[in-house]
């Protein structure tokens, strides 16, 4: 398959970003030295279900399930975006997206990151000390999947990209899978077109202010300006693809916390949408996007920050080990579209083979119900020992 002049440029530069963050992430993990050591003594309950440990190691939390009927294989899991960080409590049950995969008697280790937010230079490595630490202790397992939904769908891409050595397989939920550059920039476009139609509603775009926070009263806010103007609510809906000025709501607060965590990441702003063109305000005239394109205020990326941007992460379509991703055709925060310029870098590296993409009927973020992700994890397994190759489209 030929790949646009865009496409190859991306590709050429993804394999130089991968290369090097393959040699600054995994240089530590694979000295020649033990794997690390929780940081004190963890803590272990046994319960009928079976063994549940829960410490931090190299400053991240973190939490392994092992079943009392364990196959002695191992599920690494990542969890998805988080605002404010994730704990573990030793007594709680395992998340509605993990116990399917619990239940089929796999052990499951996760780690909650030492930071919060678009994490992937955390969250790589410090789970790979997990993996390593799980075999340390509990011994190698007979095999090894990767799995994780919304940004753990991301780092499950990057996983299998940077180290597929150790993993048989992995399944994307829901995933922000792709080049980084692509949905956050999107994210920021539609924030400052937001800005247009709503002056003066949310704070600064650039900077963005540190303290900002996703709260309730934030997206009441952006609710009540929506019902004000149910004009500029409705092209605003159209351009973003969205259902309900609910759906809107939700997101411009949430793209906001994401746009200010990452320029306080980059060390400034990464996002340029200079060249970004906007369509799709009206389904039927173009004078409203050419008055959104000619009034839109339009950006310059601080050249550091954005080197930063794509270091984290710009894929390079080298998928050697089968990944089944599953999304709702609806999702109003990680659209369905999302994984078409992977698939399109995977099928350009020349290992489209190794990529299937399935989708259920439903609405929502991650909107996936623990049956079907048994089913598609069954799939996946099914592929990797050498079963038929899932069949793209519908979760049947």
């Amino acid at each position: 398959m030929l790949l646009s002049f865009r496409e190859r440029s991306f590709t050429g530069r993804s394999h130089r970003i991968a290369s090097a963050i393959a040699a600054c992430a995994l240089l530590p993990l694979y000295a020649a030295t033990p794997p690390q050591k929780p940081e004190s003594k963890p803590d272990i309950l046994q319960s009928p279900y079976g063994t549940t440990e829960v410490g931090v190691l190299d400053g991240a939390s973190y939490r392994i399930d092992i079943p009392n009927d364990w196959n002695h294989s191992l599920i690494v899991y990542y969890h998805g975006y988080a605002m404010h960080g994730v704990t573990f409590h030793i007594a709680e049950r395992l998340d509605p997206q993990e116990m399917p995969l619990f239940q089929r008697h796999y052990a499951i280790v996760q780690s909650a990151y030492s930071q919060a937010g678009w994490a992937l230079p955390q969250a790589y490595p410090e789970t790979e000390a997990l993996r390593r630490y799980f075999v340390h202790t509990y011994g190698v397992p007979r095999e090894t999947y990767v799995a994780g939904a919304s940004m753990g769908g991301a780092l499950t891409m990057v996983t299998l990209e940077l180290n597929p050595k150790p993993y048989v397989g992995g399944l994307d939920m829901c995933g922000a899978v792709g080049p980084t550059f692509e949905s956050f920039e999107r994210r920021f476009a539609l924030r400052a077109a937001f800005d247009l139609y709503f002056p003066g509603v949310m704070p600064p775009l650039v900077p963005s202010p540190p303290d900002y926070d996703d709260t309730p009263a934030v997206r009441e806010k952006i609710a009540d300006a929506l019902r004000a103007n149910p004009t500029a609510a409705a092209s605003l809906r159209s351009l973003m693809g969205l259902h309900t000025d609910a759906n809107v709501a939700s997101d411009i607060a949430y793209f906001t916390f994401v746009i200010t965590d990452m320029q306080h990441r980059a060390g400034g702003n990464p996002f340029d949408n200079r060249n970004y063109l906007y369509t799709g305000s009206n389904p039927t005239l173009s004078a409203g996007d050419y008055a959104l394109n000619d009034g839109v205020r339009r950006y310059a990326a601080n050249p550091h920050s954005r080197d930063y941007l794509f270091e984290h992460y710009t894929p390079n379509g080298h998928l050697t080990k089968p990944m089944l991703a599953i999304h709702t055709l609806y999702d109003p925060t990680i659209p369905a579209t999302t994984l078409s310029l992977y698939d399109h870098m995977v099928q350009g590296a020349g290992f489209g083979e190794n990529l299937v993409q399935k989708y259920v009927h439903r609405e929502g973020h991650c909107a996936i119900t623990p049956d079907e992700i048994g089913h598609a994890f069954d799939e996946l397994v099914e592929w990797t020992h050498h079963g038929p190759r899932p069949t793209p489209g519908f979760l049947r």
